[in-house]
């Protein structure tokens, strides 16, 4: 008797889920972006989410959550329902690089399920516009004769641009010192008015202040110029051959979301991402969209752990850590 009625209730539970996930959705759906409004990661998601919603008949609610890395705002995700109505953005840095610096609560692997890899981001060398150097070689010589170091604007450990500026002084020798926001939007903000030196930060998020001449560009840290910049010379043609970082994101949801609600949002993105509009504006930020093929929940996933095993190491030797 108790197995029929046991076998009843698996049953009965499937049968929910499925219905759950055949109405999916039936109301907003939140994304949770771990930086500040106004940032590299805000745009896109806003651009993304504007998107999605004409293929899910819902609209896509941007919430910012900041503060550690972007560790708070996927934290939030984490542990949120499993029902596909919160949604994780993020990229390198929340997804990969801070299970290295930060003692999390949850783990980015096990916790979360891969929906989609989103357009990457080559990174920009940027300064404002009080630093002498016209040239990337003229800034590297004056980086090397400053009695201390430059100060170098980040949106935390581990942020993509911290990232970039390890990388920046593991390549080169020379040191930086690290000023922390809550993303890179309000560091950009300090960078134009001349409160920190420089930044390496994503393209999408300099490229109006360079077009508008507030900052000075360098160099795109790509192996190629990127078509909205094209007068920007790679890193390689500069001065500063093999100092290439690209930062990608993707959307992950709490893990236990049910498969067929993870391939809707997996489907509507994907749309998202083949719109003319929406590559247009992905284009105009120096955005490049992910090869043909890798837009799939399992390639995200792939890459996520690719992605672990490059930069964990690197991380851990820097000794980067937060407490």
């Amino acid at each position: 008797m108790w197995k029929s009625v046991l076998a009843a209730l698996i049953a009965a539970f499937a049968f929910a889920g499925h219905a759950a996930a055949d109405q999916f959705p039936s109301r907003p759906i939140t994304v949770i972006v771990p930086f500040a409004a106004g940032g590299p990661s805000d745009a896109m998601a806003r651009i993304l989410g504007e998107r999605m919603k004409t293929a899910l008949g819902q609209p896509l609610l941007i919430e910012n959550v900041t503060g550690a890395g972007g560790s708070i705002g996927v934290g939030r995700a984490v542990h949120a329902a499993a029902d596909g109505y919160t949604i994780s953005f993020g990229h390198l840095g929340t997804h990969v690089a801070n299970g290295a610096i930060y003692k999390l609560p949850y783990d980015l692997v096990a916790d979360l399920e891969p929906v989609v890899l989103l357009p990457s981001n080559p990174m920009i060398i940027v300064s404002n516009n009080k630093v002498p150097a016209k040239s990337l070689q003229e800034l590297l010589a004056w980086l090397k004769s400053r009695p201390s170091p430059a100060n170098a604007g980040t949106a935390g450990a581990g942020s993509g641009s911290h990232i970039a500026g390890l990388y920046f002084e593991n390549i080169t020798g020379i040191k930086l010192q690290y000023v922390p926001y809550r993303g890179t939007a309000p560091a950009m903000n300090d960078l134009v008015a001349g409160q920190i030196d420089l930044m390496i930060d994503q393209t999408s998020n300099s490229i109006n202040q360079v077009r508008a001449g507030t900052i000075r560009a360098y160099a795109i840290t790509d192996d190629k110029r990127v078509d909205s910049a094209p007068d920007i010379p790679t890193t390689d043609e500069a001065g500063l051959p093999g100092f290439h970082m690209t930062l990608w994101s993707g959307l992950w949801v709490p893990k236990g979301t049910p498969s067929e609600i993870v391939a809707k949002l997996n489907a509507a993105a994907v749309e998202a991402l083949n719109d003319p509009t929406v590559k247009g504006q992905f284009d105009n930020l120096g955005l490049q969209m992910p090869p043909a093929g890798q837009t799939t929940p399992e390639a995200l996933g792939a890459w996520q752990q690719s992605e672990i095993a490059k930069w964990w190491p690197v991380l851990k030797t820097a000794h980067v850590s937060v407490e």
